[in-house]
């Protein structure tokens, strides 16, 4: 920060001295933009926008566009080594990771339906392999009591009982 609030005050300096007339308004609007760089605003919220810097200055944003500070400052704001204020580094890691937390939920959120429709598909499976299971347990009961009848030889087939062949396992 240091190092881009000295470009900030080395523009100023070469902006005074080609510009003998500079106004208290831009003396006001050079203060403004010094105290949002160091992050010490008073009036607004810190961030580096021309709204802020007028209002932090006590003039109208007519007044800051109008003033040949406003061009030195525009050219301070869109270098690339130039540093912003915390506040604007943390309200653009707060923007940051706002946008990885939504990604993360619509991820999660897919995977829970994909997980829900799996659990699904599993109850169904259970259910079949339960009905299945109780049919062919009333068929063993059935046969049993067949056989504890005395009725031997007299086994009939079970109803879909079918081998790989297609014919029934038990010939009367």
């Amino acid at each position: 920060m240091d190092e881009t609030l000295q470009a900030v005050r080395t523009a100023f300096a070469r902006l005074a001295r080609e510009n003998t007339g500079l106004t208290d308004i831009d003396q006001q609007i050079m203060r403004a933009f010094e105290q949002l760089m160091l992050g010490r605003p008073e009036i607004t919220d810190g961030r580096t926008s021309a709204v802020n810097i007028a209002a932090e200055a006590g003039v109208s944003r007519a007044s800051y566009y109008r003033s040949p500070v406003a061009a030195v400052i525009k050219g301070i704001l869109s270098s690339p080594e130039a540093r912003r204020p915390e506040s604007d580094e943390l309200r653009q890691e707060v923007a940051r990771l706002k946008q990885s937390e939504r990604e993360l939920r619509r991820e999660k959120g897919a995977e829970i339906r994909e997980l829900r429709a799996t659990v699904a598909a599993y109850a169904n499976q259970i259910q079949i392999l339960a009905l299945r299971n109780a049919e062919l347990e009333a068929d063993t009961r059935r046969l049993h009591a067949q056989l504890a009848g005395k009725q031997a030889g007299v086994v009939k087939q079970l109803k879909g009982a079918r081998t790989a062949t297609g014919s029934s396992p038990v010939q009367p």
